[in-house]
């Protein structure tokens, strides 16, 4: 005989194993934001955080705040305005096009590894961003070929891994 107790224990079982069979990849790990930020009178302009950790397959999403400015987020490589790669070698070089306020940019991370990006019309003036995938097992990038603004604003692979998101200070 069926009882009301047996369905429902039935029901609890069913969906119990359901979840348990549920991939954890379903789970999407949130997008991280990325804010294109400068201030009032446009002296300084910068993404925030500057540096950040993410897993393998997550999304990041650049901003546009800056109310005074249009910006990028352009990946370090020679497709991108003959600019040094600066990606992982099996990664898919980006660029945004140019953002207006309020406007925004979204890319999703496949590939294990450490990306610097840029914007176009600021990268004189530091206004670049480092990434870090998964746990990458080459932590030396050459500074010498980017513009001194740059390489004085890009947090270490290290401090990045250490820290998790690193902001400018101002």
């Amino acid at each position: 005989m069926i009882t009301r107790r047996n369905v429902l224990q039935a029901g609890g079982w069913a969906a119990g194993l359901a979840l348990l069979g549920a991939p954890l990849a379903s789970v999407a790990a949130p997008i991280v934001e990325i804010q294109m930020r400068g201030n009032t009178d446009g002296s300084a302009v910068w993404f925030d955080p500057v540096g950040v950790l993410i897993g393998l397959g997550q999304a990041v999403r650049w901003i546009n705040t800056d109310r005074g400015n249009s910006h990028t987020s352009t990946a370090y490589h020679p497709t991108n305005t003959g600019h040094p790669q600066r990606i992982p070698k099996a990664a898919e070089p980006w660029n945004s096009d140019y953002l207006l306020p309020d406007q925004a940019f979204e890319l999703q991370f496949t590939v294990t590894g450490v990306y610097d990006y840029f914007c176009i019309p600021h990268e004189e003036a530091g206004m670049v961003g480092r990434i870090i995938v998964g746990s990458p097992t080459s932590t030396g990038l050459p500074s010498d070929n980017l513009p001194e603004a740059a390489r004085q604003i890009l947090p270490e692979v290290e401090e990045i891994v250490r820290r998790r998101i690193v902001r400018i200070a101002l």
